[in-house]
């Protein structure tokens, strides 16, 4: 009996490109991150400083809701083309001609950031919907002819993507209020697509084994979107500081942000990342861990580092008339960063890191401090934080090396 799946499988196998776009795993370097994709970065360079210069202009909690929510379209749009990527070759024509246009797309999107939930939601959706659905149509065809199985895969991810679309367009429609809650919905149907393995009615869902992911690559690729990140944080605390002038509280507040920056690249890059890169190379069984480790995960360390940027340009600001708000901002960004991190060792063969979780609940209480220390002292205060839980790290790492039994020698 033919299945709906059946039937979608033959129908790509003859739609598809004649061409194959895959990458050639004959090659030594078909993992290897081109620098098309590194020109393609370029724009969210741009859409994650309008990102934290938003929040930094407006101190509320309906921004941050709003801002967590482009935020979510920034690296769900970025994660999705990182899959592509992923498996076709950036080096071909067509590949590259797709990210250009993705380039361009996204640069409209990106400039409609901070007036996304006024008038230019429009130019904000649109781009967005258009690339999403646009790109994973490629894909779906590029694979069709070479790749059956992912393409149906892919064909899948359309249908969901063409949903929660209609519900960003609808969102860009309607007032600031209903605006807010259909992009909510539609984050949260794009959030729960790959858990739902992508089913559709008569297609089923997608089956894991066929994401064969190349590890190194994906690897890399989301370390380079976090060095992004922390850009943006050297380019909020440069600015900000170049506008200033020369005093005491100035270069502590300064230092601060500096320090803030070389504590959550220590934290990643020196201990978790290294590790994780390990764990995954060796894993026959890829797909289900890149969608969590690297597909869920880094947003809430991405989250941590922008909120993270606009503390420090709230400290600089010297914006003690919000000393509460800056004080959420500045202590739990570094909260919430330890437990992206915790998350991502959780996520990629380790177990919960204690420092880390004890680290994230006490940089949530130095909030309480709002009311007797300065936004200067609390920015300190954090780092002081951070860096206790890397020296903590670091001790446990070195008494686990110390109690594992030598090697035999023969």
């Amino acid at each position: 009996m033919t299945t709906a799946r059946d039937a979608a499988a033959r129908w790509l196998a003859r739609v598809g490109l004649r061409t194959d776009l895959l990458r050639d795993d004959t090659r030594d370097d078909s993992a290897r991150v081109g620098y098309v994709e590194l020109f393609f970065d370029l724009v969210f360079v741009f859409a994650i400083t309008q990102l934290s210069h938003t929040l930094i202009h407006h101190t509320d909690a309906t921004h941050l809701l709003r801002v967590l929510v482009l935020a979510w379209a920034v690296w769900w749009l970025w994660i999705d083309s990182t899959w592509v990527t992923n498996w076709l070759d950036p080096e071909r024509v067509p590949v590259r001609a797709m990210l250009v246009v993705m380039m361009a797309l996204g640069l409209l999107m990106s400039s409609a950031i901070p007036e996304a939930f006024g008038e230019k939601a429009l130019l904000f959706a649109i781009p967005y919907v258009t690339i999403q659905v646009g790109r994973t149509v490629f894909t779906t065809l590029a694979m069709g002819r070479v790749w059956t199985d992912n393409a149906v895969n892919f064909l899948r991810i359309t249908t969901w993507l063409v949903a929660s679309g209609v519900l960003w367009v609808a969102g860009a429609l309607v007032d600031e209020q209903a605006r807010t809650v259909l992009w909510v919905l539609a984050a949260l149907m794009d959030l729960a697509s790959p858990r739902a393995l992508f089913w559709v009615p008569g297609l089923g869902a997608s089956d894991v084994h066929t994401w064969a992911v190349r590890s190194g690559h994906m690897a890399e690729r989301v370390s380079l979107f976090v060095i992004i990140s922390l850009g943006e944080s050297i380019v909020v605390t440069g600015g900000s500081f170049s506008e200033l002038s020369v005093s005491a509280a100035t270069v502590a507040a300064f230092l601060a942000a500096f320090t803030s920056t070389v504590l959550m690249w220590l934290l990643f890059f020196d201990r978790s990342e290294r590790s994780a890169t390990r764990f995954f190379s060796r894993q026959s069984e890829t797909g289900m861990v890149a969608q969590t480790a690297y597909t869920y995960v880094p947003y809430v360390l991405v989250v941590g580092i922008v909120l993270t940027a606009v503390g420090d340009g709230l400290v600089l600001a010297g914006e003690d008339a919000h000393r509460g708000w800056t004080a959420a901002i500045v202590c739990g960004s570094a909260a919430v960063y330890l437990v992206g991190n915790a998350l991502f060792r959780r996520t990629t063969g380790g177990g919960w890191s204690v420092p880390h979780l004890v680290g994230a609940a006490v940089a949530v209480a130095l909030v309480a401090l709002a009311g007797v220390a300065t936004a200067v002292e609390l920015s300190w205060a954090a780092n002081v934080v951070m860096l206790a839980v890397l020296v903590a790290d670091v001790a446990i790492a070195r008494r686990r090396v110390a109690a594992e039994p030598p090697a035999d020698v023969y």
